[in-house]
């Protein structure tokens, strides 16, 4: 039976549960429950503090996991990424006070203030920049203010907080973090690792994708197409009325409206777009 570990609260438990359940995967009843079994599919889930849950993967106890791509590389659990599942998305930046430091080299030989001090640690190692650390739990943004730190580093969206607090973001970003899927470093994997990557997969494809039908005059038929080329190939069927064909394609949903406007202005009609429920393509996209 596979055994995968899931956030057990928060908005990465969210994410995670629900896109197991499009997947086609029982999960745990209440919120209080730690582990469930999905007999049907073959799976038992274990529900676990998403910073811990690299560690388990890690050491062999568990198959696989999702937790953040942040926590599993401040964790410094040795697993492999095997899938980015497109939520729970944060973007890490070093601040300081404006004109202090600009740069990441400038960084050497200041105190960095930070939640997430291994994901910090591999960064500077990897610009040859020697700092001390200072780990807190949450609050990072008060850290220079109070004279705990030189220059932080956390989580930014849109840059409010640091602005209030006096900082300003500098050099690129440390990581793009999201959820991810990950195993044992090393490990293969096997089939029920596989069926789970096809259901994940599907549901990406699901969410990215609408099914967009629509007719169009037979003349019209390969410009229409170059704007729904689809997957591999539009399914294209005669119409009763002669002359005209109807064609189905899937279309990526975030340029879905723009594609259905220029369909119209072509002289389509009976455009319609259908959400796809679930999934399952040759390769990935």
């Amino acid at each position: 039976m596979l055994r995968i570990a899931v956030p057990n609260k928060g908005a990465l438990s969210e994410g995670a549960t629900d896109m197991l359940t499009e997947a086609g995967y029982r999960q745990r009843r209440s919120s209080r429950d730690l582990q469930s079994v999905d007999a049907a599919n073959g799976v038992e889930f274990f529900y676990l503090r998403p910073g811990d849950i690299a560690t388990y993967v890690a050491s062999g106890d568990l198959d696989l996991g999702i937790t953040g791509r942040d926590l599993a590389v401040n964790s410094g659990a040795e697993v492999d990424e095997v899938l980015a599942l497109g939520f729970g998305r944060s973007t890490f930046r070093y601040a300081a006070r404006p004109g202090e430091v600009d740069a990441v080299a400038g960084l050497d030989g200041k105190r960095i203030a930070t939640s997430y001090p291994g994901v910090v640690r591999r960064d500077l190692e990897q610009h040859g920049v020697k700092t001390e650390i200072v780990k807190l739990a949450g609050a990072v943004e008060n850290a220079i203010a109070l004279g705990v730190a030189d220059a932080i580093a956390d989580v930014v969206e849109t840059g409010t907080t640091l602005k209030q607090a006096g900082l300003a973001v500098f050099g690129d970003p440390i990581m793009h973090s999201e959820a991810v899927l990950v195993r044992k470093g090393g490990n293969p994997g096997n089939g029920a690792t596989e069926q789970l990557l096809r259901r994940l997969r599907g549901v990406l494809v699901a969410r990215s994708y609408v099914m967009l039908a629509y007719d169009v005059r037979a003349e019209l038929l390969e410009a229409a197409v170059e704007l729904t080329p689809g997957i591999e190939s539009p399914t294209v069927s005669p119409l009763h009325r002669e002359g005209w064909v109807a064609v189905q394609s899937m279309t990526e949903r975030a340029d879905l409206h723009r594609v259905m406007d220029a369909l119209y202005e072509l002289g389509a009609r009976g455009i319609l777009a259908s959400n796809i429920d679930a999934c399952r393509l040759l390769g990935p996209l």
